[in-house]
């Protein structure tokens, strides 16, 4: 992982989309099946919107069926980091970018082999670098 990145609440609202800033910024949801990566199967990395922290890998994207991007494990150990989120009366695990602390979304314990996690992340908190882009990247 890069270095920390720490900016204002003002640096990121002029760097970021309105819906990134909600989602990523203050912890928002993206409504299930409208986030352009729920349904996508190019190959790459999934990196933060916010920062570029290399996150998740598509060789871990799976079809949780539930309308947003799930993954069994994070690209590396260090990628992301999660705090108790007992937000809207629920007992949930939410998933920090490691580098910006962007909220991505949960990780639950209900996910495929090897892991059992499903780590769901809102599509406007990613950004998919294709393999074929992915040259000079370091992934």
């Amino acid at each position: 992982m890069a270095d920390r990145i720490e900016k204002s609440e003002a640096e990121w609202r002029r760097t970021l989309t309105v819906e990134q800033f909600q989602v990523c910024r203050k912890g928002g949801t993206e409504r299930a099946f409208t986030g352009k990566y729920w349904n996508t199967k190019t190959r790459g990395t999934y990196r933060c919107a916010c920062c570029g922290n290399p996150l998740f890998s598509s060789e871990t994207k799976y079809d949780s069926g539930t309308g947003w991007p799930s993954f069994w494990a994070p690209i590396a150990e260090g990628a992301v980091r999660m705090e108790e989120d007992n937000s809207f009366f629920m007992r949930r695990v939410e998933v920090l970018c490691a580098r910006c602390d962007a909220h991505l979304g949960h990780v639950f314990p209900d996910g495929p082999a090897p892991t059992g996690a499903r780590f769901c992340m809102n599509s406007v908190s990613l950004e998919l670098v294709a393999d074929d882009d992915n040259k000079g990247l370091g992934t």
